[in-house]
């Protein structure tokens, strides 16, 4: 099939592959972008850059935390320009959108939308917005956590969002350690709070990765499983949030830094939510 100058550099912005190799990665797989970075990876090529991020859409992103710390929200309103997404007005009302949410705990965007916003609906409030400001705006996001200590952070101009429920109640330690772990989450996106915690289709993919890798390198076949093992457990440690090296002080995991903090603490379950 004919792949497109587009698509090439595309594929370059989200891996940082060389142009001929994203070029080949496509041909490969079709033009199928996710299967094109599985095969610059499997060929031993580094992906440089996040999946989620790459198909960043415009918007606010709000996390709240209720001040006994025992619940929190987060959510998402879409929008479809950066001119918008910056507005004072569009993140006051992403703002109170979160605190309505806060407050009500609705179980569904549905359900979040039908509550009174200003003697209207929610639902019926965007409309209007929409109908305002002349470009599509909408709640693409929600989430609800409950727990001992929920803490909040929002990271990079309201671009994302994220939730922790750590194990203990909230204490000054225990809070500031949460925003740690918070920030950690932003910045490093992992995909679970444990190994443990690894939906089983990525275990199986990075293994399927770590086999072809150790082939590509001519490894023997009789060690190959053991070599993607190996690269398996990499992964955990670098995409599992309590294996992972605390950002402020690499000699520790998170898993270390919180039960210096306080004995047994640890992160039950995390949100993260960002534009795209």
């Amino acid at each position: 099939m004919t792949i497109t100058a587009s698509a090439v550099n595309e594929l370059r912005k989200i891996t940082g592959a060389g142009m001929m190799d994203c070029k080949k990665a496509l041909q490969e797989s079709g033009g199928d972008m996710e299967k094109a970075i599985d095969f610059l990876r499997k060929s031993g090529q580094k992906v440089s850059a996040k999946r989620a991020d790459r198909d960043a859409t415009e918007g606010a992103v709000i996390a709240l935390s209720s001040d006994d710390k025992k619940s929190g929200v987060v959510i998402r309103l879409s929008c479809e320009t950066d001119f918008v997404a910056k507005n004072e007005d569009f993140v006051s009302l992403a703002t109170a959108i979160a605190t309505l949410a806060l407050n009500k705990k609705p179980a569904t965007i549905d359900e979040l939308k039908a509550l009174d916003f200003n003697g209207t609906s929610l639902g019926e409030r965007l409309i209007e917005e929409v109908g305002k400001i002349g470009e599509k705006i909408d709640v693409t996001k929600y989430e609800l956590v409950e727990g001992a200590c929920v803490v909040n952070y929002i990271h990079a101009g309201n671009r994302i969002g994220v939730l922790v429920n750590l194990s203990k109640p909230a204490d000054s330690s225990v809070e500031e350690a949460g925003k740690d772990v918070a920030m950690q989450i932003a910045a490093m996106n992992p995909v679970a709070v444990n190994e443990s915690e690894v939906p089983e289709d990525v275990k199986a993919r990075e293994l399927e990765i770590g086999r072809e890798q150790a082939l590509a390198e001519g490894k023997p076949e009789q060690i190959v499983d053991k070599i993607a093992q190996g690269k398996l457990q990499k992964f955990y440690k670098e995409n599992t949030l309590l294996a992972q090296p605390f950002v402020k002080d690499n000699s520790r995991s998170i898993a270390q830094m919180l039960n210096d903090v306080s004995n047994g603490l640890t992160v039950i379950s995390f949100s993260r939510v960002a534009l795209g």
